[in-house]
């Protein structure tokens, strides 16, 4: 499930070392918002994800509010590629996806019925 990938990442990069990505309406590089970005993240191994991680909480706040969001990393100029890499251990081409945002958690859908006395 997608919230995983906050857990099972392969990388993260905190928020200050990713102003490149920002804005994402700005990045000349797919972006994927929303329901898109939510297939994207689910049709791939959280190993192969680096997230966006906040480093304060005005940044958690930020991101958390921010519409969910993957950017495919080949997608990226070699340049945003290189900025990303100097911040992570691992050669930034061995990840599929950028995560912003955070995954709200599925919920069973539940009726009202459920939560009234008898």
């Amino acid at each position: 499930m997608l919230e995983g990938h906050f857990e099972s990442a392969g990388a993260s990069i905190e928020y200050g070392a990713t102003g490149c990505l920002f804005p994402v309406d700005e990045l000349d590089a797919t972006v994927l918002q929303y329901r898109d970005a939510q297939i994207a993240l689910d049709d791939v191994n959280g190993s192969d994800v680096i997230v966006v991680a906040p480093t304060s909480l005005a940044t958690s706040y930020f991101l958390t509010q921010h519409a969910l969001t993957a950017i495919p990393v080949d997608s990226l100029s070699t340049a945003v590629q290189t900025q990303l890499a100097n911040e992570l251990d691992d050669p930034v081409d061995t990840f599929e996806l950028i995560q912003i945002g955070k995954w709200n958690r599925d919920s069973p859908n539940h009726s009202l019925t459920e939560f009234t006395s008898v």
